[in-house]
């Protein structure tokens, strides 16, 4: 192997990755109010906290696989919580034999760095690096309720019957923790489902905790990470019963389950505590979530839902801003944090421990929180670095496993429908679940063509599934063909007269393509078809902006913001009504909110830039343009932008480079034409008597 360790970069004397799976800061902050998460509280104060940015589809296989490879779903592989097995006889859950590029601790070992893993999503079996590895195979022991977990769970082998030990099963649940999770407990029952599925998720949490405690105190280590699922597990059944009361919970049951969610965050911090005090303080510590989780108004309601209807909606419940924290060795105390997203954990790390990033990883340095001079180090791809990096050799085929009892649990959560009998349907089932999720990775790249290519196939099998048209029809919008856009909703609002959620799409579409009226005819239409009990304000904010309506789109979105305040996207919507009927000022404070709640949107940078700029402060605005671009690079607007103020200050010099980003970003996006707004980059130039090409 290549010497790809710069001892003289390296800042942290070792790594703590934590993962909390749906956590979120409208939930934590509250709770450290209270005192309720000391340890987080701390941790904070020490360090830096930031809103983390997510990736489509919101899916926690996919986005803690892209956490630990700094990868997307389309580089990285995995595609669902579950897989066929080899042999074609059913399902699996997602194994580390699937992963297509090397993780976290597959780098540090092969830089002869030492690493514990626990419970991270699609790393069963185990793979053979330099340290300690608990794979997520541990989840089927537990809910079985045994203490002793399938071969390859463990690596190395020799501590495998030591990990064993440890596990906690559902059946020698303590009594003590039930009583701080449940008081009411004893009334409740012991029989009652939701007790039952309470101990066996506490109990993966509790096995988790030990193992990676065990891992750290069996030898000096350089990366230990552990991996908690249950703030999520435990929402998908316990967040519905929070005050305040959803209308299908009674009273009793928001009595008897509505403090659960809050216990279970209590719980983590204790852990945390718990894994601190073993870590020691000289380790520099990165607690994150990969998206957050509704805990109010905006809770979805899927009880009546069809299984299939109720796979396609559970992800509804994840909000796309998860929590960042970070504090220790090489960490800039109360640094600011520039918008930031999952993929950016990865080259973080390694730049911390002296190590090079990948000129192949979606990610970035978050060089605003080191606290030393970041130096650019990057090599092509570590995946063509030779040497030992602990990965399975390429043709391994482990003995099938069953999985019977996590995929149940899936069910369960609502990520799987009810399976077919058949296993061959089976098959067919998750292979097109797996085929949509990647053509959704991909339009969320703005890799439209690619997409494209994905639901044209799902829908030779499936050719009115709304799911695979809506975005079909998003994409041919993203490469700028917005008749086929048109076409294909309109032949699928045809087949669907009676649902909302398709006519809605087919407003915006038309409205794209520039057929305002009957786009506002359409939008009538689909309104007397609502659903009174759905909030359909902000997607109705953002047809009627498309529509130009502004006065309507505000009146939308403000709605929006009076259920669910936190919402930074219908902040920038009211900023985007403000600054198309003129009003610079409130334009931009209505960014300046969006920011508030959020650094991780470039787009909210955009639009304050722009608001400034046509306020008439052009210093400011390129501050922030220049924001917005270093965090967006595909977005061709900021470079428009940019170019008309430097058209208009006369810098020949900064308008030519302006110039060759914008056709850049278009290529990048396969598109050279945009639709001209109001108060855009092209009227800007020509208000102050230039053009922009």
């Amino acid at each position: 192997m290549m010497n790809v360790i710069n001892p003289s970069e390296k800042q942290a004397q070792r790594i703590l990755i934590i993962g909390w799976d749906a956590a979120d800061w409208m939930m934590i902050d509250p709770l450290i109010a209270k005192g309720k998460m000391p340890n987080l509280e701390k941790l904070i104060g020490n360090g830096v906290r930031a809103n983390l940015g997510t990736l489509e589809p919101k899916l926690s296989p996919l986005l803690w696989t892209s956490i630990t490879t700094g990868k997307t779903a389309n580089k990285h592989g995995i595609l669902n919580f579950v897989e066929p097995k080899p042999d074609g006889s059913g399902l699996r859950i997602s194994r580390s034999t699937t992963r297509k590029t090397k993780a976290l601790w597959n780098i540090f070992s092969q830089a002869g760095y030492k690493t514990n893993v626990a419970g991270w999503y699609a790393s069963h079996p185990a793979e053979p690096v330099n340290g300690i590895i608990v794979s997520n195979g541990l989840a089927d022991a537990v809910a079985e309720n045994k203490k002793s977990s399938e071969e390859g769970t463990v690596h190395p082998a020799s501590m495998h019957e030591q990990m064993n030990e440890l596990i906690q099963t559902p059946a020698e649940f303590q009594d003590e923790l039930l009583y701080f999770l449940l008081s009411k407990h004893k009334e409740i029952g012991s029989s009652d489902e939701r007790v039952i599925q309470l101990k066996k998720l506490m109990s993966y949490a509790v096995s988790l905790e030990r193992s990676i405690i065990l891992a750290m105190q069996n030898s000096s280590w350089d990366l230990s990470m552990v991996f908690f699922e249950t703030i999520d597990t435990m929402g998908h059944h316990f967040m519905q019963y929070r005050t305040p009361r959803m209308n299908h919970v009674s009273g009793k049951e928001e009595r008897w389950f509505g403090e659960v969610m809050d216990r279970v965050y209590e719980w983590h911090d204790q852990s945390l505590g718990r894994i601190l005090d073993v870590a020691g303080k000289d380790t520099t510590v990165i607690l994150l979530s990969d998206h957050g989780f509704h805990i109010g108004e905006m809770r979805p309601n899927l009880k009546d839902l069809s299984p299939e209807k109720r796979m396609e909606k559970e992800a509804s419940w994840h909000r796309p801003f998860g929590v960042l924290v970070a504090s220790g060795a090489g960490i800039k105390k109360e640094a600011v944090v520039a918008p930031c997203t999952i993929l950016d954990v990865a080259p973080t790390a390694l730049c911390l421990m002296g190590l090079p990033t990948g000129a192949d990883f979606d990610g970035r340095v978050l060089n605003e929180i080191l606290d030393f001079a970041f130096k650019k180090n990057t090599i092509p791809s570590w995946d063509t670095i030779d040497g030992d990096a602990g990965l399975h050799p390429a043709d391994l085929r482990q003995d099938p496993n069953e999985s019977a009892a996590s995929i149940q649990q899936l069910i369960d959560l609502g990520y799987l429908a009810a399976l077919p009998q058949d296993v061959n349907e089976q098959i067919a089932l998750v292979r097109r679940e797996s085929n949509f999720n990647l053509a959704v990775s991909l339009m969320s790249q703005q890799l439209h063509n690619e997409a494209i290519d994905y639901f044209k196939l799902l829908l030779n099998e499936h050719p009115n599934n709304i799911r695979y048209v809506t975005c079909l029809s998003q994409c041919y919008s993203g490469i700028n063909n917005t008749s086929e856009a048109v076409r294909v909703l309109r032949e699928l609002a045809e087949q669907n007269k009676k649902n909302a959620e398709v006519w809605i799409s087919l407003a915006q579409s038309l409205a794209i393509h520039g057929e305002i009226q009957e786009s506002i005819n359409v939008c009538n239409e689909a309104i007397r078809m609502i659903d009174l009990s759905l909030d359909y304000s902000e997607v109705l904010a953002n047809t009627a902006l498309l529509q130009n309506r502004f006065d309507e789109a505000y009146l939308h979105a403000k709605k929006a913001i009076s259920k669910n305040p936190h919402d930074p996207i219908c902040h920038m919507i009211i900023s985007k009504t403000e600054l198309y009927r003129g009003n610079f000022e409130e334009a931009a404070g209505h960014a300046l909110d969006a920011l508030d709640l959020t650094q991780a949107i470039p787009e909210a940078h955009y639009l304050l830039g722009v608001a400034l700029a046509w306020y008439g402060d052009e210093e400011s605005a390129q501050q922030s343009l220049a924001f917005a671009a270093a965090y967006d690079k595909k977005s061709p607007l900021t470079p428009l932008f940019q170019l008309a103020i430097a058209l208009k200050e006369g810098n020949n010099s900064e308008a030519a480079l302006f110039k060759r980003k914008y056709e850049e970003a278009c290529m990048l996006k396969g598109e050279l034409n945009m639709k001209e707004q109001p108060f855009d980059a092209h009227a800007f130039a020509k208000k102050n008597g230039k053009n922009l090409f």
